[in-house]
């Protein structure tokens, strides 16, 4: 008979269990192997975390936009060909969003807690780590809010101080207390995904917009829950990130910032008055009850009273009751150039990778992405299998790219956008260059064929 050898298959240990540590968890498990997944909610909670479910969306509902030719249109559209479970979720419990895909964030969550612990493949530890476990293999996709014990033990192992930045969150409004008779169904230029009015507006005259300001520019803010650290404050203070900025901030760099930001009018149109307003407030379905909204773009760090006081001097909220307030939280993240390769593996100790906004990437998407990869290749390794880098010409492989390889000395979170992407050649650009949409097309084009080139190659 012949003789059978038992090959031993390291453990894999994945620490964090939000987007992307249930993402890589689900791959791995894709995969044929065992993978325990630790998550230290509820045994220890977070600032900014409200249930102890994995995959829990903090920031807002929506996973940006889902129409392409756009760069976050393209990383999702190459996560689905590479059958990302939590995309897969988005997509089946998705409410009108416009052009993003948004979700409800309570089923969206309930569904990966679900599917994440009835995988025989998957342990699920609730447990908080503070150590990287010394054996096998293991992924830390702690996110932005990583615990203090095993930040400063990250910290010490690689020799380069944690970073970070303040992320804020958007209050969410009882849709019930919404008054109807001002506020009106809307989406901008008369365009989502289905051709319906996704979004309530509400309008706000000349008048009532610089009242707003001067209200918000008055208002106390939160004291920061961290000693000597005052976010956004120059020239010692955490930076904000910049595609997120709180209200109060947006607001202080010019009185007429906030009309060309979360409160631009543009493409609406109020029926009652029959023109556009001075200034809007768009607020987005939160779930598929429809009763709840979050205020898009609205993420502050003012004190909650402050916060009811202010925004019920926008029209249509005078009586609103607020579900959630406004926060603000700080992220951790990892100087990932000086320290992982394209394959998310730490280059001193392959046998960790990173994954998340731990690794300075920064969405939810791009979390997801990550965790795909670091789950992908995490399971490569433990098989005997070579570890895969996806090509440059895709998303996912420029946003690899990018936190493997950008400027070590400058480095920032970031977005998947078309300038991670590699330039089309030259006759291809020069025969586009008045055309913005046609490139961006080209470039997505290009992309996912390069995608399905490589997904043809591996069947």
């Amino acid at each position: 008979m012949p003789v059978l050898l038992s090959i031993k298959v390291p453990t894999i240990h994945i620490i964090g269990g939000g987007l992307a540590g249930s993402e890589a968890a689900w791959q791995i498990a894709r995969a044929g192997l065992r993978v325990t997944l630790h998550e230290m909610r509820p045994m220890r909670r977070t600032a900014a975390h409200q249930t102890e479910r994995l995959a829990e969306l903090v920031c807002s509902n929506s996973l940006k936009s889902d129409q392409g030719p756009s760069a976050s249109w393209l990383l999702k559209e190459e996560l689905r060909r590479l059958d990302s479970l939590l995309i897969r979720i988005a997509d089946r419990i998705r409410v009108p969003g416009g052009h993003a895909l948004t979700v409800d964030r309570e089923a969206f969550s309930a569904e990966v807690t679900r599917t994440i612990e009835a995988e025989p493949l998957i342990e699920l530890r609730r447990a908080e780590v503070t150590s990287i476990p010394g054996d096998g293999i293991t992924i830390i996709a702690t996110g932005p809010l990583t615990s203090d014990a095993l930040a400063v033990e990250i910290a010490r192992l690689t020799g380069v101080d944690r970073l970070y930045f303040y992320d804020s969150i958007s209050p969410i409004v009882d849709a019930s207390t919404i008054d109807m008779s001002i506020a009106f169904r809307a989406s901008r230029y008369g365009k989502s995904l289905d051709g319906t009015d996704d979004y309530l507006n509400c309008p706000l005259d000349r008048d009532e917009y610089e009242r707003f300001v001067d209200a918000l520019l008055a208002a106390e803010n939160v004291a920061s829950h961290i000693p000597d650290d005052m976010p956004g404050a120059a020239p010692n203070g955490t930076p904000f990130f910049e595609a997120c900025l709180p209200i109060e901030e947006i607001a202080r760099r010019g009185r007429d910032t906030l009309r060309f930001g979360p409160m631009k009018p543009m493409g609406l149109t109020d029926p009652r008055a029959g023109r556009r307003p001075y200034a809007v407030v768009q607020l987005r379905q939160e779930n598929l009850r429809a009763d709840s909204y979050n205020l898009v773009g609205f993420q502050n760090h003012l004190k909650f009273g402050e916060q009811a006081r202010i925004l019920r001097m926008i029209p249509g909220l005078e009586r609103a009751e607020f579900f959630r307030f406004g926060q603000m939280h700080r992220n951790t993240y990892i100087n990932a150039p000086a320290l992982l390769s394209a394959t998310l593996q730490w280059r001193a100790r392959p046998s960790v990778f990173f994954a998340g906004q731990i690794s300075g990437v920064e969405g939810y998407v791009e979390s997801i992405a990550t965790g795909l990869i670091a789950g992908g290749n995490a399971s490569a390794l433990a098989s005997g299998d070579e570890l895969r880098v996806l090509p440059r010409e895709t998303a996912l492989g420029s946003l690899c790219n990018y936190i493997s390889g950008a400027d070590a000395k400058h480095y920032q979170p970031a977005n998947i956008a078309f300038d991670l992407l590699p330039p089309l050649e030259e006759p291809t650009a020069r025969r586009l260059r008045h055309d913005k949409k046609a490139r961006h097309a080209e470039i997505c084009r290009r992309a996912l064929e390069s995608m399905d080139e490589l997904l043809h190659a591996h069947v």
